[in-house]
């Protein structure tokens, strides 16, 4: 008991035909007994404040088939499977920061693989149309490679047009930036831990709501266990989580073959308490019309208890971190 910081000495436990009456207050101050007729006039006042006509009922995510198909980012359980190299990591950053900057709502992107540093250059490759690893070399790499002689440039005006593009770009991003975290967890991060920084964050942006991504999840479960084994028990814990703090939680999910799959549809018989399951996959016929390394994607929506269930087409710029919804599948 000492590794819960609280001792149960000194608790009084109430006596026996108190218990009932302890548990019957809690839960009416807990769960106001009103019947639905009752609680009617307030729910329609409270209908009748939403003057803004919306089109789905959640957080825009950024890509119009996406939000129509989902009815928005609303609170719950999201789960994006999928293969590696297949651009996961890339589309779940690129959603976290688009929710932020259209809905103006904190979010959190949660590493257990990819550094900061790698994170805020996929963002920056997106929105300056600058190739990753231009910006990874840095701005020593881009004057040479621009033919302007490596120096120290005390003239804003004598930065070459690359670099220039780079920094107005993240300046443009700036007020939603200020809305984005990302936090490197470590090797051990468990969900309590993430639990509690969910908490803190929530705290520092002053917000109740924040949208919460979590890269490769399978790593918060036991590593003895097989994948197989991991997935049900870990996607039960994030759902819980999203229920209790009444925010999405976007979880990604690698399918590293332990689970053999021949249909997308599948997953939903493997896990059962995401709200919303999405499995990417590539499309190689449509691939076929792209030029390398840019891929063609198809996203399944094959759970969604807030919208359809359906097949949304992407295409996957990896130079620049890029998703971009396509036209067919």
């Amino acid at each position: 008991m000492d590794g819960l910081g609280l001792s149960m000495r000194n608790c009084a436990l109430p006596q026996t035909g108190k218990i009932a009456n302890l548990h019957r207050n809690s839960m009416a101050a807990k769960y106001p007994i009103e019947s639905e007729g009752e609680q009617l006039d307030s729910f329609l006042d409270e209908l009748e404040r939403e003057h803004a006509v919306k089109e789905i009922s959640g957080w825009e995510t950024g890509f119009t088939n996406l939000s129509r198909a989902l009815d928005g980012i609303l609170p719950g359980l999201y789960l994006l499977i999928g293969p590696p190299a297949c651009g996961k990591t890339s589309l779940a950053k690129q959603l976290l920061d688009q929710v932020v900057m259209q809905n103006g709502v904190p979010g959190a992107f949660f590493s257990l693989t990819e550094t900061s540093k790698e994170l805020r250059i996929k963002t920056l490759a997106r929105l300056s149309g600058l190739e990753r690893r231009e910006i990874r070399r840095g701005s020593a790499y881009l004057l040479h490679w621009y033919g302007v002689p490596k120096a120290h440039y005390g003239d804003f005006e004598q930065l070459p047009p690359s670099w220039e593009k780079l920094k107005q770009s993240a300046r443009e991003a700036k007020s939603w930036l200020d809305l984005t975290y990302i936090v490197e967890c470590e090797a051990n991060t468990d969900l309590r831990e993430i639990e509690k920084c969910i908490g803190e964050l929530r705290a520092a942006a002053n917000h109740e709501k924040i949208f919460v991504v979590i890269d490769d999840c399978q790593r918060l479960g036991r590593r003895d266990q097989a994948m197989a084994d991991r997935l049900p028990i870990i996607a039960e814990q994030l759902q819980e989580t999203a229920v209790n703090l009444k925010m999405p939680i976007f979880a990604i999910w690698p399918n590293l073959g332990e689970i053999v799959e021949s249909q997308p549809p599948s997953w939903t018989e493997k896990v059962a308490s995401p709200d919303v399951i999405l499995v990417l996959e590539k499309n190689f016929e449509r691939n076929k019309t792209l030029t390398e390394p840019n891929q063609a994607l198809t996203l399944h929506i094959v759970k969604n208890r807030g919208g359809e269930k359906c097949k949304l087409a992407f295409d996957f710029f990896p130079a620049f971190s890029k998703f971009a919804e396509a036209i067919t599948i």
